[in-house]
């Protein structure tokens, strides 16, 4: 099976090489600058459990020079994620599956919900074109339970975790996702194949879209937001709003704010996505996390007034820092 990585950070050095390691695939990868060096020099590398494992890939900045593919894993940031699907259309055939193993709403998620009309979710696909470069007919779904770093360009660090959920985006259990679910096993991937992966995502989005930014914010790690009183009434009353927008796109949501914050707490003092890239100077994935919240619930008519200052804040916080665009008026 060819399968080819487009995007070797964290997420996607980790699911990459041990694909390549189980040996049912011919692995691939699109990478650039530092990246594709260390991937050239070295191939794919992963630290897991006091082990260092390496896998040979073929490599090349050109998508066209790779061809087309059985599987393309996207695993890059979400504000990378247009310059992806310019470029995607020489790894993507009739049969070709395209999973992204990415954070927040993916550029699908209205497909599933007629609550939400027909346009695309603008904060998430502006113009709609992602949705038409990457067809909903080639896309699996798929919600990321790990944690891993990069600790070097092409070297990535194990935390904890392994779990991957996948699923068609409108729904059901397909013999493609079953399959695909097989091979991710075979690498030693915790699989679950979801009925209802878009309820899986919102689920994961409900903690993460309060944990991310406050955290980026502040440079707390997760167990000091949840241990100051008013950070955590404010995440949960935020996290109340999402889970009523979520009930209106079939998603609800069946646990309490505090039955999350506890599951939050068994990660001990955590560094979340956002932090790290606020850390690392790059651009944060607010959009996906947030932005599309908001989005959602104006139009499903519900009030989020603790969701939009939590994205104003973080908002301004990116743009006075230079990650996240300027904009002439406020959204």
């Amino acid at each position: 099976m060819k399968v080819c990585i487009y995007g070797v950070g964290a997420i996607g050095g980790f699911i990459g090489t041990r694909l390549a390691l189980a040996g049912d695939c011919q692995v691939s990868a699109v990478a650039r600058g530092a990246t594709l060096a260390a991937l050239q020099a070295h191939g794919l590398r992963l630290r897991q459990g006091g082990e260092l494992h390496s896998a040979a890939v073929r490599v090349s900045a050109d998508p066209a020079a790779l061809g087309v593919q059985d599987l393309v894993l996207v695993a890059v940031k979400a504000p990378a994620l247009a310059e992806v699907a310019a470029r995607i259309a020489p790894l993507v055939g009739p049969g070709t599956l395209v999973l992204p193993a990415m954070n927040g709403v993916p550029w699908w998620f209205g497909a599933g919900a007629p609550a939400l009309g027909s346009e695309p979710l603008d904060s998430v696909d502006p113009g709609g074109r992602i949705a038409a470069a990457i067809p909903l007919a080639r896309v699996i779904g798929c919600v990321v339970h790990a944690s891993t770093a990069t600790s070097a360009p092409g070297l990535v660090e194990h935390k904890m975790g392994q779990g991957l959920i996948i699923g068609e985006p409108l729904g059901g259990v397909s013999d493609r996702v079953q399959a695909l679910a097989g091979l991710l096993q075979r690498a030693g991937f915790d699989v679950t194949a979801s009925a209802d992966v878009r309820r899986e995502l919102w689920y994961k989005l409900w903690g993460n879209m309060t944990m991310n930014p406050i955290t980026a914010l502040t440079g707390a790690t997760v167990d000091r937001v949840l241990d100051d009183p008013l950070t955590r009434a404010f995440c949960s009353a935020a996290m109340a709003e999402a889970a009523a927008v979520g009930a209106r796109v079939g998603c609800a949501i069946d646990q309490t704010a505090e039955d999350r914050h506890l599951i939050t707490r068994k990660l001990g003092a955590f560094k979340t996505s956002m932090l790290q890239d606020v850390d690392a100077g790059r651009p944060i994935e607010l959009d996906a996390l947030v932005t599309v919240v908001r989005e959602i619930a104006q139009r499903v008519g519900l009030a989020t007034p603790f969701i939009d200052a939590l994205l104003g804040l973080a908002r301004l916080h990116g743009r006075v820092h230079g990650l996240y665009p300027q904009a002439a008026t406020a959204g």
